[in-house]
């Protein structure tokens, strides 16, 4: 999450989209920034349950993918509406799972959930759906420093590698994908906002 939100703040000195795939050493959760630590505590065993950068509800991540994106303001992706950025970037992995021979749809509508999570049998619309049930969802935050768009898919398709998901979702599109090279100033400023802010319990229980 602090890597994610240093990113964030780094975007526009990047000056240039970064996508971002990591996973979990342990089962955890997160939950929207605006979320209610409180009211979530009993709606999962998994921890630690971390609060996001971005927004949108509780989710698990105990067999999960989960990417990130960022943004820089003077792109146009910047510029589309909160709807139509996620409309984007759940038609990005719709292409790359075609890719790897898996058809999967965008919800055209929304079929509720549990109160406040983002997987619990239904969807919202524009999440990724295959074979009837959601299969990727993700949450926005957008400020003067870029835009961070942060996704999770599960339960995931059978047959699929990890990787070869990754290259897909590289070779779909038009862009020239290098690996980044992280400014120092960029790590450090992830240190220390897991430090400071991340696994803090304030900031955790803030709401």
């Amino acid at each position: 999450m602090a890597l994610d939100e240093a990113l964030l703040e780094h975007a526009a000195p990047l000056g240039r989209p970064v996508l971002r795939f990591y996973g979990w050493t342990t089962p955890a959760a997160t939950f929207g920034y605006f979320q209610h630590h409180a009211e979530l505590v009993a709606a999962t065993t998994l921890r630690p349950l971390i609060r996001r950068p971005t927004g949108g509800g509780l989710v698990p991540h105990d067999a999960d993918w989960t990417y990130a994106v960022s943004v820089p303001p003077n792109h146009a992706w910047y510029s589309l509406s909160a709807r139509d950025s996620y409309r984007q970037m759940h038609a990005w992995l719709q292409a790359a799972f075609a890719r790897l021979g898996h058809a999967t749809t965008l919800a055209e509508c929304c079929d509720s959930t549990g109160p406040g999570k983002c997987f619990g049998g239904g969807w919202e619309q524009h999440d990724l759906l295959f074979q009837g049930r959601k299969l990727g969802g993700a949450a926005q935050r957008r400020n003067k420093l870029g835009l961070l768009i942060q996704g999770s898919l599960q339960p995931l398709p059978t047959g699929i590698a990890r990787a070869a998901w990754q290259q897909a979702m590289r070779d779909v599109t038009e862009a020239q994908w290098t690996p980044l090279v992280v400014p120092a100033e960029l790590s450090e400023r992830a240190l220390l906002l897991a430090e400071e802010k991340y696994t803090s319990a304030k900031h955790r229980e803030r709401r």
